[in-house]
């Protein structure tokens, strides 16, 4: 049987694992599905048409699956989605879907900080990290291993590719490309050198990133033509077509190379 203290409010109709834990005066609604291994700190929120699966760290204060902060919303069913081994810190906010059968989805093993806010109909990756007061408005995609750093701020219907970093305090209003990072307002600085090295790449691979960048981002060619001569020059380069195919399908346009973002 859950261990659930007495003092935690969890409703008949909830499902939870034989191993969960359940700690003083959190809340569990209906409709909700919790899977082995879950630890809910005391005041943990856990909202409607919520799913958790493994072995997730829910601290003290946060909120998952509650209503999305949107006019719109007239209390249809929306989900909730959350993967295996997140740690989910102090204050942090989840918000289900805003629409009938929409929902939020976060992935496996990512680490979100204490305050910081995933809205509606956001879809996040695996490993990720959101440092303490990151806002993502709704509809934000992030990709694996992506880093946001404290205070930043995301514009609703932004993608952020795989690897990227968003320095502390910068804002995203057009999509961040793999690999980038960001700063500033949009303004995407270099590669994020210090974190592909962590995560295994080799000089080679980084070279050829970083040749590729230079191309898009520093040189006086058009996006177009640039996009078109990184396709040649690096024809083979798995890391590179993911580069471009992000950049081809972005639909808000993508960050700057120039200036400072904050001009």
């Amino acid at each position: 049987m859950p261990h659930i203290h007495p003092t935690a409010v969890v409703h008949p109709d909830a499902e939870l694992a034989a191993d969960v834990q359940v700690g003083p005066h959190a809340f569990i609604d209906a409709d909700v599905v919790i899977g082995q291994g879950n630890v809910l700190m005391h005041g943990a929120h856990i909202g409607r048409w919520t799913t958790l699966g493994a072995n997730n760290r829910i601290f003290p204060g946060a909120v998952i699956g509650e209503e999305p902060q949107d006019l719109g919303y007239r209390g249809e069913e929306s989900h909730t989605v959350i993967g295996s081994g997140n740690t989910i810190r102090e204050g942090v906010t989840i918000h289900r879907g805003n629409r009938a059968e929409t929902l939020t989805r976060v992935g496996d093993n990512n680490y979100l900080m204490a305050n910081s806010h995933i809205a509606h109909n956001c879809i996040l990756g695996d490993h990720i990290i959101l440092v303490n007061g990151a806002l993502l408005a709704g509809h934000v995609e992030v990709g694996d291993r992506v880093i946001i750093s404290g205070n930043c701020q995301v514009h609703q219907f932004v993608r952020i590719g795989a690897f990227a970093m968003m320095r502390g305090g910068s804002g995203a209003n057009k999509d961040v490309p793999p690999f980038c990072v960001n700063d500033g307002l949009s303004w995407i600085r270099a590669i994020n050198t210090v974190g592909l090295k962590r995560n295994g790449f080799d000089a080679g691979r980084i070279k050829d990133v970083r040749g590729a960048f230079k191309m898009i981002f520093r040189s006086n060619l058009s996006l177009k033509e640039a996009l078109r001569r990184v396709e040649e020059d690096f024809a083979a380069n798995e890391d590179v077509r993911l580069l471009i195919d992000f950049i081809r399908d972005s639909k808000r346009g993508v960050g700057s190379g120039r200036g400072s973002g904050r001009d």
